[in-house]
C-alpha cells in the first residue's frame, strides 16, 4: 500500500474515531438532561456520565493529533482505544441514572450497570500501562520492568476480581425496581470474603498506580536525546498528579474530585501528545518550577486551613457553621496566599534551578572576586564557582586560549560522560568555550537563562581577555625589545664589520698618497683612486642603512611617489591608484611602503602574474592598503610564509588589521587597514 493510500485510511479510521466519541458525548449529554434528579437510577450512578464522555472526546482528539504527526505512532492507536473506553463507560453512567426509574427499567440497564460498575475498573490499569512503556512501548529492562509487570499483574487481578465480586448483600438495594440486578454475572461469595478482599483491590490498585507514576522518573533518568525530550513532558505530568491526587482525597465535594479525575487522566495523555509532536513548544522547566511551586502552595494552604479548622472546633465545640468556616478558609487563604508564595517560589527555583532566579547577585558576586583576583587561573576558577552556583550544575568548565597556541582551562566538579560547550566570545571573536553537562533538568536553559549566562560570561570573557591582552601586551613588549636590540645589533655590526673597515682604509690610503705625492706622484695618484672606489662603497652603504630604516624616497616623493618608483621595478605593469590620499604620520607610510613592496615582491616571486593594482583609500581614519593581482593565488593547503606574517605584523603594530583573500575570479587580494594618528607640527607634510 502506498503512503497516500495508508494516510487516507488512517484519516479515515480518525474520523470515525472522534465522530463516535462526539457522538457518545451528544448522548450522553440528553440522557443526563433527561434524567430524574433522584431515585435509584440516581443513587447508583452517584452523577452524570457527561464528564467522562467528554474525557473520552478529548482523548480521541489527542490522539486524532499524534496520528496526524505520524501514522505509524503505536501510542496514537493506543490513545484512541483508551478515548473510546472512557466514551463507554461514561455514556453507560449516563444510561443508569437514565434507565432505572422508581419503578421500572428500561432495557440493557443490567448491561450498562456491569459496564459501568465492572469493565470501568479496567480504567486505571490502561493508564497505569501507558506510564509503564511510554515512549518505547516496552517496558524498562532491569527491577523497574519486573516491578511494573508485578504491579500491573496486581491490577488486573485485582479488577478480575471485582468482575465475579458481588457489591452488596441482598438488602442493600432494596429500593431497586424488578429486573435490576447490581451483581449480576457475579458469584455467590460470602461476606467475610468481600470484606477481605476490597481493602487488598484498593491497595493493589493504588500500588500500581504509583509504581507507574516511579517508572517514569526512573525511565527519564536513564534517557537521553530525544527520548529525554519526550519523558521531560511525562515527568511534568506525573509531578502535577502527584500534587492533585492528594488534593483530591483532601475534597469531600464530588465536583472538585471529578474535575481532579478529569485532570489527573488527562494530563498524562495530553503530556505524551506534547512529547510526541512538539516537545520544544514551551519551556518544560518552567512549566516544572510552576507546577511545583503551585501545588505545594495548594497543599499548604489547605493543610493550614484543616489545623485551623479543627482547632477552632475543638475549642468552640463545633459551633461554627458554614459561612463561618467559608469566611475563615478564605480569610487565611488571603493571609497566607502573598508571603507563601514569595517565599516558596524562591525555594522552589532555588532548589530547581540554582540561582539564576538572582541574577544581580551571581553577577556581582562574580565581578566582586574578579577585582580581587588578578591571576588569571584564579580569575576563570572564580567564573566556574560562579555558573556552577548560579545555575545549580555539578560540572563547570571554562577553556581560554592564550598567546602561542596554549589554553587555560579550570573546571568545578566532576565532568561528567556527557556534555554541551558554548562559545565565550568577546567583540564577536571566540576567546575560548564553556563546557556544561548536557543531562539534567538544571542545565536545560531557557532564552533568559541563556541571556543571564551571557551576561555572567561575558564578565569572564572580558577577565580573559584582559588576561590574554597582558600576556599579548608582555610578550609584544618582549617583541620590540628584541627587535629594537636585533636592530642595533646589525646596524652596529654593519658600521663596525662594514663602515668602519671601510673608513679606516680611506684613511689609511689618503696617509699613503699624502706620503707618496712629492716622490711618486703616480704611485699617490693611484692610492686615490683607490680610495674614491672606497668612498664610493661607503657611500652605498650608508644608503642601504638609511633605506633600511626609512626609504629616502619617502622623504623625497612622498608615499605615493615612492609606490609610483617602486612599481616601475616590477617585472609586471603595476597600477598605483590613491586619489585624496595627502600627509600621512611617518609610521603610517613606512608600513603602508613595507606591505606594499613585500605583497608586490611576493606576486613577483609567486604568482606568475601580468599585472596588478596598489589602491590606497584613507577615510573613517584609517588608511587601506591594497594589493590585488591577476594570478594564480594562494593553495588553500598553503601555510602563511615569513612574508605574509611580517605583512600582518607591519598591520598589528600600528594597532591594525590585514587579510590575504583569493577570490573566485582568480589572483590574490592583500588589504591592510592602518589607523590614522594626527599629524605632529613637527612632523613634515608632503603631497
Amino acid at each position: 500500500m502506498t503512503g497516500g493510500a495508508e494516510r487516507t485510511r488512517t484519516r479515515a479510521v480518525e474520523a470515525f474515531v472522534l465522530l463516535a466519541a462526539l457522538g457518545i458525548l451528544v448522548v450522553s449529554l440528553v440522557l443526563d438532561d433527561r434524567a430524574p434528579g433522584f431515585g435509584p437510577g440516581a443513587d447508583l450512578a452517584n452523577g452524570p456520565g457527561w464528564p467522562y464522555t467528554a474525557l473520552g472526546l478529548a482523548l480521541t482528539v489527542l490522539a486524532a493529533v499524534v496520528l496526524e504527526h505520524d501514522p505509524r505512532q503505536r501510542f496514537g492507536w493506543a490513545l484512541a482505544a483508551l478515548g473510546l473506553f472512557w466514551s463507554v463507560d461514561g455514556l453507560s453512567q449516563s444510561y443508569v441514572g437514565f434507565a432505572i426509574r422508581a419503578d421500572d427499567a428500561l432495557a440493557w440497564s443490567n448491561a450498562a450497570l456491569w459496564v459501568f460498575n465492572r469493565l470501568g475498573a479496567f480504567l486505571p490499569a490502561t493508564v497505569a500501562i501507558l506510564l509503564m512503556i511510554f515512549p518505547t512501548g516496552r517496558f524498562l529492562p532491569g527491577r523497574w520492568g519486573w516491578a511494573g509487570r508485578v504491579s500491573l499483574g496486581a491490577m488486573l487481578l485485582a479488577v478480575c476480581v471485582l468482575l465475579v465480586n458481588p457489591l452488596a448483600d441482598e438488602t442493600a438495594y432494596a429500593t431497586l425496581p424488578p429486573g435490576v440486578d447490581v451483581d449480576a454475572a457475579t458469584l455467590p461469595l460470602p461476606d467475610s470474603f468481600i470484606t477481605a478482599v476490597m481493602p487488598a483491590e484498593i491497595a493493589a490498585q493504588t500500588a500500581g498506580f504509583l509504581v507507574a507514576m516511579a517508572s517514569v522518573v526512573a525511565r527519564y533518568r536513564r534517557s537521553a536525546g530525544v527520548e529525554r525530550d519526550r519523558l521531560r513532558w511525562l515527568l511534568w505530568s506525573v509531578l502535577a498528579m502527584a500534587l492533585l491526587i492528594p488534593l483530591s482525597f483532601a475534597s469531600e465535594l464530588a465536583v472538585v474530585q471529578g474535575v481532579l479525575l478529569f485532570v489527573v487522566v488527562l494530563l498524562p495523555a495530553a503530556a505524551m501528545t506534547v512529547g510526541i509532536v512538539e516537545p520544544d513548544v514551551v519551556p518544560i522547566e518552567d512549566l516544572v518550577g510552576r507546577t511545583v511551586l503551585y501545588g505545594a502552595l495548594s497543599l499548604l494552604i489547605v493543610g493550614v486551613d484543616l489545623g485551623v479548622l479543627a482547632l477552632l472546633t475543638t475549642f468552640l465545640g463545633g459551633s461554627l457553621d458554614q459561612r463561618q468556616v467559608v469566611l475563615v478558609v478564605l480569610l487565611l487563604t488571603a493571609l497566607l496566599y502573598g508571603p507563601l508564595r514569595l517565599q516558596l517560589r524562591r525555594l522552589v527555583r532555588r532548589v530547581m534551578l540554582g540561582r539564576r532566579a538572582d541574577p544581580y547577585d551571581a553577577i556581582a558576586g562574580l565581578a566582586s572576586t574578579l577585582e580581587t583576583t588578578d591571576d588569571a587561573a584564579d580569575q576563570l576558577a572564580a567564573v566556574t564557582r560562579s555558573v556552577a552556583a548560579a545555575f545549580g550544575v555539578r560540572f563547570v568548565s571554562v577553556e581560554v586560549e592564550r598567546p602561542g597556541g596554549e589554553h587555560l582551562v579550570a573546571s568545578y566538579g566532576v565532568r561528567p560522560a556527557e556534555t554541551r560547550t558554548l562559545p565565550i566570545t568577546f567583540r564577536d571573536a571566540q576567546i575560548g568555550r564553556l563546557v556544561l553537562p548536557a543531562r539534567g533538568l538544571r542545565s536545560r536553559l531557557s532564552r533568559r537563562d541563556e541571556q543571564f549566562l551571557g551576561d555572567l560570561v561575558r564578565q569572564a570573557a572580558t577577565a580573559a581577555r584582559a588576561s590574554r591582552m597582558a600576556d599579548e601586551l608582555q610578550l609584544g613588549r618582549e617583541r620590540m625589545v628584541l627587535a629594537r636590540e636585533e636592530e642595533r645589533r646589525r646596524i652596529r655590526r654593519d658600521l663596525h664589520d662594514g663602515l668602519g673597515p671601510a673608513l679606516s682604509g680611506v684613511v689609511f690610503r689618503l696617509e699613503s698618497a699624502r706620503l707618496l705625492v712629492d716622490r711618486d706622484p703616480s704611485a699617490a695618484k693611484g692610492h686615490l683612486e683607490e680610495t674614491s672606489s672606497d668612498v664610493r662603497e661607503v657611500v652605498a652603504d650608508v644608503r642601504r642603512l638609511v633605506h633600511d630604516l626609512r626609504p629616502p624616497a619617502l622623504d623625497d616623493r612622498g608615499l605615493v611617489g615612492a609606490l609610483s618608483q617602486l612599481a616601475e621595478q616590477q617585472p609586471y605593469e603595476t597600477t598605483i591608484d590613491a586619489d585624496g590620499v595627502t600627509a600621512l604620520p611617518a609610521a603610517v607610510e613606512v608600513a603602508a611602503y613595507r606591505i606594499a613592496a613585500e605583497a608586490l615582491t611576493n606576486t613577483a616571486r609567486h604568482a606568475d602574474a601580468g599585472s596588478s593594482t596598489v589602491r590606497l583609500v584613507a577615510s573613517d581614519g584609517e588608511l587601506l592598503v591594497e594589493i590585488a593581482d591577476d594570478g594564480r593565488g594562494i593553495a588553500p593547503d598553503r601555510q602563511a610564509g615569513i612574508g605574509l606574517i611580517s605583512l600582518r605584523e607591519r598591520a598589528e603594530e600600528l594597532g591594525g588589521r590585514s587579510e590575504v583573500s583569493c577570490p573566485r575570479t582568480g589572483g590574490t587580494v592583500v588589504r591592510a587597514w592602518l589607523p590614522l594618528r594626527p599629524v605632529s607640527s613637527e612632523e613634515p607634510s608632503r603631497d
